[in-house]
């Protein structure tokens, strides 16, 4: 597969890797509502992402990103939009490869771009995420054609990209577009005179008109695929017996007597969608019943009911010039440049994810992402480095609490409630010298040993030295006096009397502590495998 070169290339391969591991510290005046797991984070958000690895690598269902899109303009007040080419690489490729690490198994990954950087984003995509992973483009037209005050410039760029990756293709399935409709009953009256055709079927006499006038409420020309043909064998919706022997011997002959055929069956009664059979010598003159026109059999019980639905494609374009261009102000903040409406990330969210995912975005802007992710029940992590984190985000944020009613509100039925925590970056978890930072927590060392084992994250806090078991494997971390001896040492040496007081497990199993008072051949009579903080942490 091709890959993108440039300068500092084999240098920024390396960035995420030397990348500190850092505590994230919670801000209670700026948090809002009820306990949550939703969070805004302000920070690099290199630096915030390595920070989140431990406890959310493989747990988010969709990313969305819209870094800058590097377009040399000097008119973005938020972000440097003017970076050497080489810098801009630098600056997304190890951010691109984290995030990756985020993403369940089905998850998926939407960057908004435009077409200054369009082209080599799409090359360094295809190899963080494999060729083969990429599902497609949307096409999002963001502002008018005909509108522009820019009627000296040659070009006018109306249209920006998403690209969309799946983490594991054939694992990733998106909600389609499911359209759904409620439908009148639809009367029909059909007048007839005498049999156009008797014929004889399983015994059966079977008497076949053809309406010589009939009025039927059609179904709506606009929705697409259902027929405005008014009755045929195969879609008489009979019960019983005579139900099976319609659509065993009738409904064959819809392609010799074609549409528009009233059938009637002698001696099988009454029943259906308001169809009526006659026997004997009597004649149906004018019937009347509920009948619904074209529709295909698999729908008419939906029919029945008053509705139906259809399941379409996803569409890879998107005319949205009007929401963009009314968007600057909505969620009572104003953002710019940049700025993306909540309709829009809606459609994202929508189609990539659902109700209880958790959903991330790493360049948050104005808060559009975590906004929306709120009012359609997701969870959502959020990352701002500059100060519109708290001038912008967190304001929008709390009224989305508290329920305010611009964006999908009205679509979605939002009403406020739920919550997020704001989080600032904190201490690195190891010291300049490589030694743990006294200010970590056994929680949060058990986190990052856990993740730097088996790539996952910790299900739940560790308070046990046994942090868990993983393809057959316990791993153990004794830290900060986890065995209930308080002092600074106490419990972190694997001697004997520890081991004995170690939950048990029977197989191979790995500890951490800061040394080991037993033998190599008493470690491997026992199935350990010790590892000596810090210097056997792995950072990733």
């Amino acid at each position: 597969m091709p890959i993108l070169s440039w300068l500092t290339r084999e240098s920024d391969l390396q960035t995420s890797l030397s990348v500190p591991y850092r505590l994230l510290e919670p801000v209670s005046e700026l948090s809002a509502g009820e306990p949550s797991e939703n969070m805004l984070i302000q920070g690099d958000n290199l630096e915030a992402l390595k920070a989140l690895l431990p406890f959310y690598a493989g747990k988010v269902k969709c990313v969305y990103i819209d870094p800058p899109y590097n377009t040399q303009s000097a008119n973005f007040a938020h972000y440097d939009d003017k970076l050497e080419h080489s810098q801009w690489l630098a600056m997304m490729f190890p951010r691109l490869e984290l995030l990756r690490d985020f993403l369940t198994e089905d998850g998926f990954f939407c960057c908004q771009i435009d077409d200054s950087e369009a082209p080599y984003l799409k090359v360094i995509l295809d190899e963080v995420f494999g060729r083969s992973n990429f599902i497609t483009t949307f096409y999002i037209q963001v502002r008018y054609g005909n509108k522009t005050l820019a009627e000296d410039n040659d070009y006018q760029k109306v249209i920006e990209q998403c690209f969309i990756y799946a983490k594991n293709i054939s694992k990733s399935k998106p909600n389609k577009v499911v359209e759904e409709y409620k439908l009148d009953k639809f009367e029909w009256e059909i007048t007839t005179s005498s049999p156009s055709e008797t014929i004889e079927l399983a015994g059966k006499k079977v008497e076949i008109y053809k309406p010589s006038s009939y009025a039927i409420k059609k179904i709506p020309a606009s929705i697409e695929g259902l027929k405005e043909t008014w009755a045929t064998g195969s879609l008489i919706n009979q019960k019983g017996s005579s139900g099976e022997f319609l659509d065993k011997y009738l409904a064959p002959r819809k392609g010799i007597d074609g549409l528009g055929c009233l059938y009637k069956v002698s001696g099988i009664g009454e029943d259906g969608l308001g169809f009526r059979y006659f026997t004997g010598p009597k004649k149906a003159t004018a019937t009347k019943g509920k009948f619904y026109s074209g529709v295909p059999l698999q729908r008419r019980n939906e029919m029945s009911n008053g509705g139906a639905s259809k399941t379409l494609p996803i569409p890879n374009f998107y005319d949205l010039s009007g929401n963009f261009g009314n968007c600057r102000a909505e969620g009572g903040v104003d953002f710019r440049s940049g700025k993306k409406p909540e309709v829009y990330i809606s459609k994202l969210l929508y189609h990539f994810s659902s109700v209880g995912d958790l959903v991330l975005d790493s360049f948050l802007g104005s808060g559009t992402t975590s906004a929306v992710a709120h009012k359609m029940g997701r969870r959502y992590i959020g990352i701002e480095m500059g100060e519109h984190c708290t001038t912008h985000c967190v304001p929008r944020l709390q009224k989305v609490v508290e329920g305010e009613q611009g964006g999908i509100s009205k679509a979605v039925n939002w009403q406020g409630g739920g919550g997020f925590r704001f989080y600032r970056l904190g201490a690195p978890v190891f010291d300049e010298n490589g030694k743990i930072n006294p200010a970590i927590r056994f929680a949060h060392l058990a986190s990052h040993i856990w993740f730097s084992e088996t790539r996952t994250a910790l299900d739940k806090p560790a308070k046990s030295p046994l942090l868990g078991i993983f393809n057959g494997v316990a791993y153990y971390l004794l830290y900060n006096g986890i065995l209930g001896d308080k002092r600074p040492d106490g419990g972190n040496v694997l001697t004997n009397p520890v081991l004995r007081h170690l939950p048990p497990f029977d197989g191979p199993k790995v500890i951490y502590g800061e040394s080991s008072r037993l033998g190599t051949e008493r470690l491997k009579a026992e199935g350990i495998t010790f590892k000596q903080t810090p210097y056997d942490i792995k950072a990733r």
